[in-house]
């Protein structure tokens, strides 16, 4: 391989292009599966938001992973002469290896390993904010690592066993797994409490009944620009994967009515499972939504896009909210032109084409929201006592759009309401009474009408 072009290939740039040293790690990138249109292009991506450069990659078509080594040994043989060839000091695997495969490989090709998942936490702890984001990484590193420490202390096997001296003891290795264990444990613990507090918060938002929607899809698909653009929000946006870890929630109007968006973490094919586990609070978010907006990134290729959706589809099932109302955003149609518009419009004809970017289709995305609320809430109509100001409000709040009407009795308000607190203006509806001003009565009349004649007839046929 030409040195050059690996010297150009191991240089990084920051995400205003701008072109960085030689990286000091350079990772050659593997894969064993039997996909045969199977690319790194993701894994290369994931290695550059991690800041390392990839120097070369090699992929070996077989059923299924070598159970040992991950790749066999005659591909083994070629990436360990293509690792020399092209000064790699690291390799990446493209799946998350079992600890037997990993030091295999290590032995063999005499560089470090890692696997997909190991990148992918390795991301996650540099991008965790919050406080609760940074217990979660830590929880996923030490679940993730915990059945690969190795046994590095061999001098200290014995640690004092039995009486005095006596007795095998507990090896190194053990207490390390044993002192991991109680800080996942701890770890655990502190996270309940602080899903409690999101549980407090989750719990105010639900007694305002304010409709609820969450912002999920694949990773770098520009759902937190979206969320920018429609709440007008400074939410931090930038070129990498898995920019936004934790949740942020904002409000915003349609139509007089307020809504909550939350800005979810992005997924992404092959999500290890520590990370949906200790992401549970983050990813209630979405379970949580009245409506989630399934924000898909339409500028990549087609194939690209289904494994995609693949992939959102695969973790929203995986988390539990599959079933919740959904609404598909293609985002960044910015970038298309005529033939592939077109083309979406076909394969997906209930989507919501837009551009966070320029604002492009945001108001039918608004208007589409607004429609699938609509469809939960049910009419009333109600008879508010002047004294009772504070349940007036509230349905100014939860309705946005009234029709009212001030009587001597009090005001006279239709409107429509989430179903859930229909119950709380019971006590004020009006079973019978005359209609609004202005309204159409000719229902109200053909009704008064055919109930007369029915009488009628009952009357005539017992005198």
């Amino acid at each position: 391989m030409d040195r050059a072009a690996n010297a150009q290939r191991s240089s990084t740039s920051s995400s205003d292009g701008v072109a960085q040293p030689r990286a000091r790690q350079r990772a050659f990138c593997i894969a064993a599966t039997p996909d045969q249109d199977a690319d790194l292009s993701e894994l290369r991506e994931l290695l550059r938001t991690a800041g390392v450069a990839v120097a070369g990659e090699l992929i070996q078509r077989r059923p299924r992973p070598d159970p040992n080594r991950y790749i066999g040994k005659g591909k083994l043989a070629e990436l360990t002469r293509a690792i020399a060839a092209a000064d790699a000091n690291l390799v990446a695997c493209d799946d998350e290896l079992s600890p037997r495969q990993e030091r295999n490989l290590e032995q063999e090709a005499g560089v470090p390993v890692i696997d997909r998942t190991a990148v992918i936490l390795d991301i996650f702890a540099d991008h965790a904010h919050s406080a609760e984001g940074k217990l979660q990484v830590e929880l996923a590193q030490l679940e993730y690592n915990l059945a690969r420490m190795r046994g590095l202390w061999s001098h200290l096997e014995r640690l004092g066993g039995g009486i005095g001296t006596r007795g095998p003891g507990e090896t190194q290795i053990e207490t390390d797994r044993r002192l991991a264990r109680d800080r996942i444990a701890a770890l655990k613990r502190r996270l309940e409490r602080t899903k409690g507090a999101r549980q407090v918060m989750r719990s105010e938002r639900e007694r305002a009944q304010l409709p609820t929607v969450a912002l999920a899809g694949y990773t770098n698909a520009g759902k937190s620009t979206l969320m920018n653009a429609l709440t007008g929000a400074d939410v931090g946006v930038r070129d990498r994967l898995f920019h936004t870890l934790d949740p942020t929630t904002r409000s915003f109007e349609i139509s007089g009515r307020s809504y909550l968006l939350t800005d979810t973490v992005g997924f992404i094919r092959k999500l290890p499972h520590q990370l949906i586990d200790a992401f549970a609070a983050t990813l209630d978010e979405a379970l949580e939504a009245d409506l989630i907006v399934h924000v898909a990134d339409v500028s990549v290729p087609e194939e690209e896009l289904d494994r995609m959706f693949a992939a959102v589809e695969q973790t929203l099932v995986e988390t539990g909210a599959a079933e919740r109302p959904r609404l598909l955003a293609l985002n960044k149609v910015d970038r298309l032109d005529d033939e592939r518009r077109r083309q979406l419009t076909f394969r997906q004809p209930g989507a919501i084409p837009v551009s966070a970017q320029t604002g492009e289709g945001l108001p039918a995305l608004r208007d589409a929201i607004e429609a699938g609320f609509l469809k939960t809430l049910v009419a009333v109509d109600l008879l508010v006592p002047y004294a009772s100001g504070a349940s007036l409000s509230e349905l100014h709040q939860l309705a946005g759009e009234i029709v009212r009407e001030d009587t001597p009795a009090g005001v006279r308000v239709r409107t429509r309401v989430p179903a859930a607190v229909a119950a709380r203006f019971e006590r004020f509806s009006v079973n019978r009474s005359p209609p609004l001003q202005g309204t159409d009565t000719s229902t109200d009349a053909e009704a008064t009408g055919s109930a007369g004649a029915s009488a009628g007839a009952d009357a005539g046929d017992n005198p």
